[in-house]
């Protein structure tokens, strides 16, 4: 797929953000809304939760999509710029709950179709809710999806463990704390001189508004021990059958995460799935680069294309 569409990105429109209660829990929103939408999509981040670090990829979906759809994305709990929950910490399970709440409470009058899409932990989560909301969803796109730990990933088992002790936890999460306490100036030369070399303006400022926080980072890391937890058990292949006509996946082709073993199991357990590898040298973190939220903006609206297409 080439880049054909970018000139459709010259003028964007501008997603906004909100402060939405789920049941109980504030919630980061971003949010695009034509009059007429014909279709609602529901993105899923990964981990961290953070939707700012989508902003553009967000955007440039609803553009190339020619503003017939809504866009929303929901953030995780607790992975807020202010600490709404008192330094609790929410597991995979209760952030899939929280998902399906927002469809039951924000999205019970929305009579349009909703599409997900996820990425990375994001993308089991939102075949969790496709489970759980069939009649509701009509299809699932997951983005470089974890699916199942990766025991020949040094950088996973290196994760692990440090998620695994309450100690180590309570420690990284203290230093990235105290990194937040810097003046603003000094943390974006921090991350623009290390993480963030290749990122966007917009992917660094979600870093350090939002993750430079200890209850954030506590919360990202008890988010990965229980994500380790539930997918280190055997992916139900029996459900992604019973669904493959309403589940895409695309792959990267270097990615720990969502490694090219996975692709292969699924094309063994799942025939006729709908799969792709992305090949244009995009990292996992695709949305914190300009080039990457346009590319994988791209493939998700040729795939909402193309299933719209054939439903007609």
């Amino acid at each position: 797929m080439g880049f054909d569409d970018s000139h459709l990105i010259s003028q964007k429109s501008h997603a906004h953000f909100r402060l939405c209660n789920v049941s109980g829990h504030m919630t980061d929103l971003i949010e695009i809304r034509p009059e007429n939408p014909t279709l609602h999509i529901l993105f899923i981040p990964g981990n961290p939760g953070v939707v700012s670090f989508y902003t553009d990829f967000l955007e440039n979906l609803y553009e190339l999509l020619g503003g017939t759809a809504s866009v929303t994305a929901v953030g995780h709990i607790s992975q807020t710029k202010k600490n709404w929950e008192g330094r609790r910490l929410f597991s995979l399970e209760e952030q899939i709950d929280h998902k399906m709440d927002f469809i039951k409470h924000e999205l019970q009058n929305i009579e349009v179709p909703i599409i997900l899409v996820g990425h990375s932990i994001g993308s089991y989560i939102s075949i969790e809710m496709l489970r759980r909301s069939s009649e509701r969803v009509i299809y699932c796109i997951a983005l470089y999806p974890f699916l199942a730990v990766n025991t020949e990933s040094s950088t996973q088992s290196i994760i692990m463990r440090l998620a695994r002790s309450p100690i180590l936890c309570a420690a990284v999460s203290s230093i990235v704390g105290l990194l937040g306490l810097l003046p603003t100036k000094a943390s974006r030369f921090l991350v623009q001189n290390s993480v963030g070399k290749t990122w966007s303006a917009g992917a660094i400022e979600a870093l350090c508004s939002h993750l430079l926080q200890y209850h954030v980072m506590r919360n990202v890391l008890f988010l990965a021990m229980t994500e380790f937890k539930k997918l280190s058990e055997t992916p139900d292949w029996e459900f992604m059958r019973g669904k493959r006509s309403r589940i895409a996946f695309l792959f990267g082709d270097d990615d720990h995460w969502g490694p090219l073993q996975m692709f292969d199991e699924i094309s063994k357990n799942v025939p006729d799935a709908t799969l792709a590898v992305e090949r244009e040298g995009h990292s996992h973190s695709f949305s914190c680069t300009t080039a990457g939220s346009l590319w994988v903006a791209q493939h998700v609206a040729s795939l909402i294309k193309n299933r719209k297409a054939s439903s007609s």
